[in-house]
């Protein structure tokens, strides 16, 4: 007789441990960099933790109601981002809801009326005279000869040349100690601030235009005011994310203060900056526009208000009189200068063009920036809710409790109607819960992931989900026996047709996650997500967990007997007789006649 051949099916069910070692291999792996990483909980969201959700809605000027669309949305939420992230909130969320609304979620141990005002109001953006600059991370300060070819008229429009990258620098001699270095510098910031004293006029005739202090009036710069400039410019180190973030706090449009900002090579520079001489509100268009008849490349051209007009000539006046780097100002959008162009001679045709090492994106960036003067558009606080600790933990414990009772029910189900079979059902839950636990902690610092409160019910509803996937291939298995078959024939039996019920129940569950995650924003996604990935986490427990398990369960006496505590009793399933092979009747042997 023929050998019976062993199908792949059959095959690979042979070797159960293998799946069973495999998942066992992530589990460990997965816990393994979770404590590595140092995140052993999931990151909570503001519902769970507590913080502020503030609502903005977006409020159309006269006749402008067009200027409400998907552009200018984003690039709000883009500009909000990083406000609140200057404030050192790096798990803020700032996200769009329908086509009006602005949703700004701040975690605890941030201060919310500071993230209230800076979120939803015009973005402070100034020009300042540069008083000195230097490359971060060290060097001598920058020579006071230093020159640039300045402005030159081009019809009715001038145009101040971009040249951060031709910026003249003091090299220490090799022979020179730090101590003379430090003190060669600090002398000419010195020189640098008591020539910046030299007052522009008021560009408007009045005290709130927050124009250079006057000399008559302030006495010029203190000696003391002088000396903590020095040192925060000596102490700042623009390479650090964190410093960066914090040039310039607490200094006003009228100070002069210090800031950072990065040059045409992406390198960090230090400035010390004089007062505000123009505001960014000042600004009425800014555009990038290609110059095909100087051949000048990609260049910002500037607008300005009538009022601005009157302010930027004054400025620009003032510093081309100046020795440089005094003949530079700097544009200063929140406490960053994003440009610091020359000038040779005064702006005063109510526009300017600055020119210089430009691409269409650079251009068209620095060109939104003067524009907006940041937010593109109005926004109206609709709502300010604050979610306490307190309140979140209370729903926390709430949304665990009613998990808790979900799957107690599940297990007194299973202990019930499947007895025996329910302890591979149990197992292959806890595989589940420990699987979705250990991404969900590694997801938060990994994509910003939140388990916020729908999120918490999304995992309670995949219990469900996941304890339909065992009932499926139980009840397949049990039909199997009620046809007479025994145990370990009736498991790989039954599994194919399991299988495909439960892969297109899945899918159809996963479907309709990632459908709800795309459609809608907000918390309802935290509810999808977590529906999503506990639905794929079902089918990778199903297949490297509870079947080969049962599998290495069919061989053992207590089910493959069929006992009557295990779930698989034939009798009272109401099996019929066992199936027996039978031979077929041999052919009757044919006579030939003779």
């Amino acid at each position: 007789m023929a050998a019976v051949k062993k199908g792949r099916n059959a095959s690979a069910t042979s070797k159960p441990w293998r799946s069973l070692a495999l998942i066992l291999i992530a589990i460990v792996a997965l816990t393994g960099g979770m404590f590595a990483s140092g995140h052993t909980t999931p990151r909570l969201g503001i519902d769970l933790a507590g913080g502020t959700s503030i609502t903005l809605a977006a409020v159309p000027e006269a006749g402008q109601e067009s200027a409400i669309n998907k552009t200018n949305m984003n690039t709000a939420v883009s500009i909000m981002e990083r406000r609140v992230n200057g404030l050192g909130v790096s798990e803020a969320e700032v996200q769009t809801q329908g086509t009006r609304n602005i949703i700004v979620n701040i975690p605890k141990g941030t201060n919310s009326e500071q993230a209230r005002e800076q979120v939803g109001t015009t973005a402070k953006l100034y020009f300042r005279p540069v008083i000195a600059t230097e490359l971060a991370g060290g060097g001598a300060a920058p020579t006071p000869s230093a020159t640039g070819d300045g402005s030159a008229q081009d019809s009715d429009k001038d145009k101040a040349t971009d040249k951060a990258t031709d910026k003249a620098t003091e090299k220490a001699t090799d022979g020179s100690s730090p101590s003379a270095s430090a003190t060669t510098q600090g002398r000419a910031v010195t020189d640098a601030l008591k020539a910046d004293e030299t007052p522009a006029a008021s560009p408007s005739g009045a005290a709130e235009d927050e124009a250079a202090p006057s000399p008559s009036a302030t006495g010029g710069t203190s000696g003391d005011a002088d000396s903590k400039l020095q040192a925060q410019y000596a102490a700042l180190d623009c390479t650090k994310e964190s410093v960066r973030a914090k040039a310039g706090d607490g200094s006003k449009a009228s100070d002069s203060t210090v800031a950072c900002g990065q040059n045409s090579q992406g390198q960090w520079q230090k400035y010390i900056l004089g007062p505000a001489a123009v505001d960014g509100t000042d600004v009425d268009e800014a555009s990038a526009v290609l110059n095909t008849q100087t051949g000048a490349g990609w260049v910002v051209t500037m607008d300005f208000t009538d009022k601005g007009a009157k302010k930027f000539a004054d400025i620009t006046g003032q510093l081309a009189q100046n020795q440089s780097p005094q003949n530079q100002f700097a544009i200063v959008l929140d406490n960053e200068v994003v440009s610091d162009p020359y000038v040779s001679q005064a702006l005063t045709g109510g526009n300017a063009e600055i020119s210089g090492n430009f691409t269409q994106q650079s251009a068209q960036e620095l060109a939104n920036m003067l524009s907006y003067g940041a937010l593109p558009l109005t926004f109206r606080e609709d709502s300010v809710t604050t979610v306490t600790a307190a309140l979140g933990g209370e729903q926390l414990k709430a949304g665990l409790i009613a998990g808790a009772i979900g799957l107690a029910l599940v297990v007194i189900y299973l202990l019930v109607y499947y007895r025996g079979l329910s302890f591979i059902a149990i197992l292959s839950l806890l595989v589940s819960a420990a699987l979705t636990y250990v991404i969900m902690s590694l997801l938060g610092p990994a994509i910003g992931f939140a388990l916020n409160l729908p999120a918490v019910c999304g995992a309670i509803v995949a219990i469900g989900i996941t304890a339909d996937s065992f009932i499926v291939f139980f009840e397949r298995v049990r039909d199997e026996i009620r046809e007479g078959r025994t145990l370990r024939p009736s498991v790989e039996r039954a599994w194919p047709r399991a299988r495909r019920t439960i892969l297109v129940s899945d899918f159809v569950s996963f479907l309709a996650a990632a459908v709800l995650f795309v459609v809608t924003v907000g918390k309802v996604q935290g509810f999808a997500f977590t529906l999503g990935l506990t639905t794929v986490l079902d089918v990778v427990v199903v297949f490297l967990f509870t079947k080969p398990l049962l599998t290495l369960m069919a061989r053992r006496k207590f089910f493959a007997s069929g006992h009557k505590w295990s779930g698989l009793d034939p009798k009272a399933l109401g099996a019929k007789p066992p199936l027996r092979r039978t031979r077929r009747p041999s052919a009757p042997a044919q006579t030939k006649e003779a």
